[in-house]
């Protein structure tokens, strides 16, 4: 997994800053009640998102949360004092703390199983019965968009996405959390271009993909030789789901 202390300086630059904030922004109050007055943002990030969700629904009290110093830095610059350092995993919430919970492009970030059901669990835990649990699905299956640069990464090794949207679903399930609805948005200025993605296998972007691996240098090799090497390719279409949290 990346270092966010590091990634934090130029997160936003080289996540589609503000154009893709807004778009998720977007998406996600499209799933939140008109109703709900809290809402707690899980891995918040720098906040980019978290301040657009409190900006764009007056009367949204909003709360972020990241286990990373470097982003919950830049949240808090955001957010001043409605941000918190914490794991998503042991949130230092009272059960029923808020009207709804999301975790944006967090799930596929965790290694293993067992994290993503305790992430689920907390964030049902800390939502009131009634409440709605937002969270991405399938984010890296959203990368691929059908381009020569998915082609020549196709064979490349995969690790299972926890956060797929079935597994998910039975996660939620299982917290009593049941479905309730589902939005897409644009990943704006995440398109890839062959460049850009050399240079990301290299340094270490693809989890399965060592950085200096002779393997690595395969795929970088079949990436150079591509034409159009500075055009990026279609943003990947990202995908939310919602759960009500059973009465």
């Amino acid at each position: 997994m990346l270092d966010y202390d590091k990634e934090a300086e130029q997160y936003d630059a080289t996540r589609g800053g503000e154009p893709r904030a807004a778009a998720a922004a977007r998406a996600v109050l499209g799933l939140v009640p008109e109703g709900a007055r809290s809402l707690l943002d899980v891995a918040c990030g720098t906040g980019i998102v978290t301040r657009r969700l409190a900006a764009d629904r007056p009367g949204l009290r909003v709360t972020g949360v990241d286990a990373a110093h470097g982003m919950a830095v830049r949240a808090a610059a955001r957010l001043p004092g409605s941000v918190v350092r914490s794991d998503g995993r042991r949130l230092p919430f009272p059960d029923g703390t808020f009207d709804a919970v999301t975790s944006v492009w967090l799930l596929h970030l965790v290694d293993e199983p067992e994290g993503v059901r305790a992430i689920v669990a907390e964030s049902a835990r800390v939502l009131r019965p009634g409440g709605v649990y937002i969270t991405t699905v399938d984010k890296a299956a959203a990368h691929d968009v059908g381009s020569d640069i998915d082609e020549v990464l196709g064979p490349r090794p995969r690790r299972p996405a926890n956060d797929a949207a079935r597994v998910v679903e039975a996660r939620a399930a299982e917290q009593g959390l049941v479905p309730a609805g589902q939005a897409r948005f644009a990943g704006h200025g995440q398109g890839r271009s062959p460049r850009s993605t050399a240079a990301d296998l290299r340094r270490g972007w693809f989890t399965q993909l060592p950085p200096g691996d002779p393997l690595t240098e395969r795929f970088v090799a079949r990436l150079v030789g591509l034409p159009d090497q500075d055009r990026r390719r279609a943003d990947p279409q990202f995908d939310l789901r919602a759960f009500t949290k059973a009465a």
